[in-house]
């Protein structure tokens, strides 16, 4: 007889650790997708082959079960059985969960065992913990709508209704104060008219820099009245100039960089195991077709690409380069990229650029 098998302890009750192991749904999302054998009841075939220390699908029947704590299936293999047992034993953090499988007829090759060992013990210690996780916070969406917190997840940082009250009203008044204080700043910006009909002032004028600083005094160009006659006449007076008197200089208005040709958008799709499904649209604002653009997806440390589709790539260490077919006028470019990360939640790509401007969502 040769056994296989591997122990996990888990921050979950026995109960939601059964339906993983019973429910066909959960089943295949963290070892093996299952489906009934017709007219036989208890009994399943998981399709298995293909996957490390596997050969064939292995078709399962339930011969004890005990709720939650033990369930017993028979196996057959293209003919070669064995019994595997699933232990669930509470403890103070959740429970442990203890799967041992041994053979009843025939025997794994010395190819298959190691193998056959470590897929077990990945599937209990990585898989089967990240489906629990996804399956807790599904329990408490469900029951949400009931009325009140459920026992899934702490209340956090409940405040009674006056401070709540005197919070709004510090935020009300701090938000007039910014309007108040925003009109003010918006008037006193403005510059002043120049009164054209009024006589030219004889004192000289200060104009405003652009750094904001004040400069030195600037004297009107007008004539001044003579101190005595003029040699033409006597009886003649200077007269004040009729040119116009300095106006304020205005700073220079700073002219706004155009926008970029083309944006792109960044989602990312969770619900893969082991990884995230990442989709990147690229739209053309520009009134004729683009056909040069790259995108650049800077993935966490410890992710890999598994596949494309829709666009051209190439990667330089954690930096994954996008190209494709020219994003028509006002039109889009969509691709999509999977990517695989061993961690039970999957972390986002770090950055995404398209033509070294930011995408948005990320």
């Amino acid at each position: 007889m040769i056994e296989i098998g591997a122990q996990v302890d888990l921050s979950h009750p026995p109960t939601r650790v059964w339906l993983a192991l019973t429910d066909r749904a959960l089943l295949g999302r963290w070892f093996a997708e299952a489906e009934t054998v017709e007219g036989v009841p208890d009994r399943l075939l998981l399709h298995t082959a293909g996957l490390p220390g596997f050969e064939a699908n292995v078709e399962v029947e339930v011969t004890e079960r005990q709720v939650p704590g033990l369930l017993v299936l028979a196996c057959d293999e293209a003919g070669r059985l064995s019994e595997l047992t699933c232990t669930v034993t509470a403890t103070g953090q959740g429970c442990r969960l203890e799967v041992r499988e041994a053979t009843t007829h025939g025997a794994w090759s010395a190819e298959q065992h190691e193998p056959r060992e470590q897929q077990l013990r990945q599937s209990l210690t990585v898989r089967l913990p990240a489906i629990l996780d996804w399956l807790a916070f599904q329990q408490v969406d469900l029951r949400r709508n009931d009325g009140g917190m459920t026992a899934e997840l702490p209340l956090v940082g409940a405040r009674g209704p006056g401070r709540a009250r005197r919070r709004r009203h510090q935020l009300a008044a701090m938000l007039g104060g910014v309007v108040v204080f925003g009109g003010v700043a918006a008037w006193a910006a403005l510059p002043d008219e120049p009164n054209r009909s009024a006589a030219p002032s004889s004192t000289p004028s200060v104009s405003p820099s652009p750094s904001g600083t004040l400069t030195a005094p600037t004297a009107t160009r007008r004539a001044t009245p003579s101190a005595r006659p003029s040699r033409t006449t006597a009886s003649a007076t200077a007269r004040p100039s009729r040119s116009a008197s300095v106006q304020p200089s205005r700073p220079p208005t700073s002219v706004p960089p155009p926008p970029p040709l083309l944006t792109a958008r960044y989602d990312t799709d969770s619900s893969r195991l082991f990884g995230y499904t990442g989709e990147v649209v690229v739209d053309n604002r520009a009134g004729t077709p683009v056909g040069d653009w790259a995108v650049v997806v800077t993935l966490a440390d410890g992710s890999t690409v598994d596949d494309v589709d829709g666009a051209n790539w190439r990667q330089n260490g954690q930096a994954i380069t996008f190209t494709g077919a020219a994003v028509p006028a006002g039109g889009s470019q969509t691709f999509r990229f999977d990517v695989r990360d061993n961690r039970p939640k999957a972390r986002a790509p770090e950055a995404c650029t398209v033509g070294g401007n930011p995408c948005t969502g990320l």
